[in-house]
């Protein structure tokens, strides 16, 4: 966070610091801990609070659009759930008023401040969507997104594009999220998986063609919620193809090998080069030794 921050962010800062604490509540957290992998740095509150705490924002200043998604980023960076929570509730009610600058800051919000499902799912929802439908953005200009540093910001290409399923060639969009499909994060994959399921239900075969090219090298985790509202018979044709493990023929065929020598030649014969001769096997069965009393040594 910049030394020299705006004295109105300050002064927000400070508000929903004080607000917080005023009404955490350890038992709400340990609630909802449980459904967030990457932490819960959370004080608990409930989200009519944050709606309260949001109105009272609003009502004590007077911030333009592109300060408010700038004020959001400094709440995102603190790392604090509510604190985002209130960051997006504040955007969200400008967002007729949304323009370029402001799609520029929810690109950073995205990049370094987004740090779990719920924010994320929420902006894809309700924000970046309306960059599209005002055309303030398009398609390409999630391009780079693809490429982000973010696992978060990567997710919220294929979350968005929910929003272009009914209105976009489906080809377009598998075309656009093809270089996603060897990402290497579990979210990238959920948030796959989702848009692949919306998007069969209203286009099924270029969906399951789709489907069945990367089927055999991209994570498990898209197929399975990609598939997740076909019938059995259907998921079946998604299943990995089935490839024998060439590092196991290997080991069978020399194990044959060894055993057809072994049938072939039972006991190794000493030669007079042989440094280091085995003893020879016995093939006889050794007659059982008689067995002494147990004795108590005085």
């Amino acid at each position: 966070m910049k030394s020299d921050l705006d004295p109105r962010y300050k002064a927000v800062l400070k508000q929903v610091e004080d607000y917080c604490m005023k009404y955490e509540d350890p038992l709400i957290v340990d609630k909802y801990a449980r459904f967030f992998r990457e932490g819960y740095d959370a004080f608990g509150l409930e989200e009519e609070q944050i709606h309260t705490l949001r109105d009272t924002i609003l009502e004590q200043n007077q911030f333009s659009v592109e300060e408010l998604a700038e004020l959001g980023w400094h709440l995102l960076a603190t790392g604090k759930y509510e604190y985002g929570s209130v960051a997006i509730m504040l955007l969200k009610k400008f967002r007729p008023k949304f323009n370029r600058t402001v799609f520029d800051w929810v690109r950073k919000w995205f990049d370094k401040g987004v740090e779990n499902w719920a924010h994320s799912d929420v902006l894809c929802s309700k924000i970046t969507p309306i960059f599209l439908e005002l055309e303030i953005a398009t398609l390409q200009d999630f391009e780079s997104w693809r490429s982000s540093e973010s696992k978060w910001t990567r997710r919220a290409v294929p979350v968005t594009m929910l929003y272009l399923i009914k209105t976009t060639e489906p080809e377009i969009l598998l075309d656009f999220i093809e270089p996603l499909m060897d990402d290497s994060d579990r979210v990238v994959h959920q948030g796959l998986g989702w848009f692949l399921r919306e998007l069969w239900k209203l286009h099924r075969i270029p969906t399951e063609n789709f489907l069945n090219k990367h089927k055999d090298h991209c994570p498990r985790l898209i197929i399975q919620y990609a598939t997740e509202k076909m019938n059995p018979d259907k998921k079946a044709h998604f299943a990995k193809t089935k490839v024998p493990n060439s590092q196991n023929r290997f080991n069978k065929k020399n194990k044959d090998r060894h055993q057809q020598h072994t049938a072939a030649d039972p006991v190794r014969k000493v030669t007079k080069n042989d440094t280091a001769p085995r003893k020879k096997v016995e093939t006889h069965t050794p007659k059982p030794k008689a067995l002494k009393p147990n004795r108590i040594k005085p």
